[in-house]
């Protein structure tokens, strides 16, 4: 009777112990759905298409929304494939200026205004300096794409931009 009552104490504390699932109002564990449908929808990768009036490139990009990614940006990256690049999105229009410290590759700024038309291009800034670069006008937008890519690919001032799965600023 006594080993009875010990492993009947042993299984109450284990059963005290033991976590409990957190729970929603309709007694499902948090984090589960009622169906399938009420899933959220990833994202769609953000894409930035130059329309260089013979052709349109698209360059899928990461964004930088906010101060610190802005900050950040493309440091520290050892390559950047050909159609990628950083798009940095900016609350308001301005005088941006950009540095390439702690950036290893050379990089094209492309300065875009907020009527999605290219202001001015920085080509093949050099990497690792603390020289600041900017095209001297206001933009809302900067396109940092591989260093060189923009005269290769024909990209000038003046051409328009198109955003997909980019939010307004």
């Amino acid at each position: 009777m006594r080993r009875f009552r010990l492993l009947l104490l042993s299984v109450a504390i284990a059963v005290v112990l033991a976590p409990l699932p957190a729970c929603k109002n309709n007694g499902q564990p948090a984090g589960a759905t009622s169906s399938p449908a009420a899933a959220p929808a990833p994202a769609p990768p953000a894409t930035v298409a130059v329309d260089t009036g013979g052709r349109k490139i698209t360059f899928h990009v990461e964004l930088a929304m906010t101060p610190d990614q802005q900050s950040r940006g493309l440091m520290f990256r050892q390559s950047l494939a050909t159609d990628a690049g950083m798009l940095f999105v900016f609350d308001r229009m301005s005088v941006h200026a950009f540095w390439m410290k702690n950036t290893l590759i050379p990089l094209d700024m492309l300065f875009i205004g907020a009527d999605r038309r290219i202001v001015g291009i920085v080509a093949s800034a050099e990497p690792q300096t603390e020289t600041t670069r900017s095209v001297g006008l206001p933009s809302q937008y900067v396109l940092e794409i591989g260093g060189g890519l923009s005269g290769q690919l024909g990209i000038r001032p003046g051409q328009l931009v198109d955003f997909q799965g980019v939010p307004p600023p």
